[in-house]
């Protein structure tokens, strides 16, 4: 298992190093000046420049990358000039509010991904099919900023049972009852449309393992369906499914820049969205390779992960 993952290693920081250099590339060639955002529409040509010289934009384009990779591997990420601060301080800080926002919606679409698809397998009836091939494409369909704006209706004004949006004002830890009442909207908000992929996918391949040789001995024998789905065919088909997962939840990331929005979560998609909007160029590249490594990451341990529930994968791997 040891030699799999470091097998995979080399790859994942080639792709790494490769996303620096588009991404610090692309934002070189989008419109607009940061030296003149951030001096504001009257600046003189010597502030522009002042400011150019500054952020080492004067500066060629190699040794502009190679300062700012050097920095980026020794945490020094600089400064914000548009929202202000450090944005290593503005990264944590944003990333401690999104992970526990992104955990919290991948458990709750785990949990209802999989207690659907075993509804659809176990039950097998046409009006509970019905209902839940809807209820998939409608989590699929619908954009998340509609189903947040529902919620809020709906959670917080008609009923209101939960708050309609901000985060705990004693912190995410000092009182896990109150935490969980901030989260749970903005969690089932992003969780609704992974669980709709998560069952789907899952339940075909429950049925690919219920149409299997073995599956036929087993009912041969006087096994139950029941019985026969929940010991045998679904551990077989949790390994195809740990992929999709994983995508799912390195698309996160793009998902909460609406739901953070929408429900006032201060976490990584509100950062990106201020520093695009304001042209905070340092900011916008350090959350671009951010994206891209928690990516990375994740479809890193997912591919350690099905490996180490299927062996073949390994096996296949190291052969």
């Amino acid at each position: 298992m040891t030699r799999y993952a470091l097998g995979r290693l080399p790859g994942a920081l080639a792709t790494l190093v490769l996303a620096s250099i588009v991404i610090f590339s692309l934002l070189r060639l989008v419109p607009g000046d940061p030296a003149a955002a951030l001096a504001g529409p009257d600046a003189t040509e010597e502030t522009l420049a002042a400011i150019r010289h500054e952020l080492g934009l004067d500066r060629p384009f190699l040794l502009q990358y190679v300062s700012w990779l050097g920095g980026v591997f020794t945490l020094d990420l600089g400064r914000s000039y548009i929202i202000g601060g450090e944005i290593g301080a503005l990264v944590r800080a944003g990333l401690l509010n999104t992970a526990v926002l992104a955990l919290s919606a991948m458990l709750i679409a785990i949990v209802l991904a999989f207690t659907a698809a075993l509804l659809a397998v176990v039950v097998d009836r046409p009006w509970i099919n019905a209902i839940l091939t809807g209820a998939n494409t409608a989590g699929l369909a619908i954009p998340t900023y509609v189903t947040g704006l529902v919620l809020v209706v709906v959670l917080a004004v008609l009923v209101p049972i939960l708050p309609a949006g901000g985060t705990p004002p004693a912190g995410l830890f000092a009182q896990p009852d109150v935490t969980a009442q901030y989260v749970l909207m903005p969690a089932l908000c992003l969780a609704l449309p992974l669980s709709a992929a998560i069952a789907r996918f899952l339940t075909e391949a429950l049925r690919t393992e219920l149409s299997q040789p073995y599956v036929t001995t087993a009912r041969a024998v006087g096994i139950s369906r029941r019985r026969i789905i929940v010991i045998q065919a679904l551990p077989n088909a949790v390994p195809a499914a740990l992929t999709v997962m994983g995508l799912q939840f390195g698309a996160l990331l793009g998902g909460a820049v609406l739901v953070e929005a929408i429900f006032a979560w201060p976490g990584l998609g509100q950062l990106i969205e201020q520093a695009i909007s304001g042209r905070d160029y340092p900011v916008v590249q350090v959350m671009m390779l951010v994206s891209v490594g928690v990516f990375i990451v994740v479809q890193l341990v997912t591919d350690v992960v099905h490996a180490a529930v299927d062996p073949r994968i390994r096996l296949g791997a190291e052969a």
